[in-house]
């Protein structure tokens, strides 16, 4: 099982397990009907690389948040599902170059090498709509 370490703490970290399915299906139909998926709890809150190794996996799919049943739990939750300042700075580099391109009658241009088109400008914008959720949350 992918959030179960061997007798010597090893645990397997390929992304195909027995939830993967269900938990897509979950996330498919949250996104059919305007909600967040939110993955459910994790219950051995004495084991925090289980509880990172399952989020991620969530957040591979497209999940946005895990419950945290524990108070070292919600740490590990933002640490995976919180945009980092890396990201979040390419997200406001990535809507600035495409207002700048738009600005010259541009339909597309590149950042860092790689091309930005309407697909980045909406992860960008995901990214940034997130940030300003926390911000909103932490008032």
């Amino acid at each position: 099982m992918l959030d179960t370490p061997d007798e010597n703490g090893n645990r397997q970290t390929y992304l195909g397990n027995q939830w993967h399915f269900a938990m897509s299906r979950m996330i498919v139909a949250c996104r059919a009907y305007g909600l967040r998926p939110i993955d459910g709890p994790f219950g051995d809150f004495s084991d925090p690389e289980g509880y990172l190794a399952v989020a991620r996996a969530f957040a591979a799919l497209g999940g946005e948040g895990k419950w945290a049943i524990h108070p070292s739990q919600i740490a590990l939750a933002n640490e995976v599902f919180s945009p980092g300042e890396a990201e979040v700075d390419r997200a406001q580099r990535i809507i600035l170059a495409m207002d700048e391109a738009e600005a010259e009658g541009k339909g597309a241009v590149s950042l860092d090498g790689k091309m930005i088109d309407a697909a980045s400008i909406k992860q960008a914008q995901v990214v940034l709509e997130k940030v300003k959720q926390i911000n909103k949350q932490a008032v």
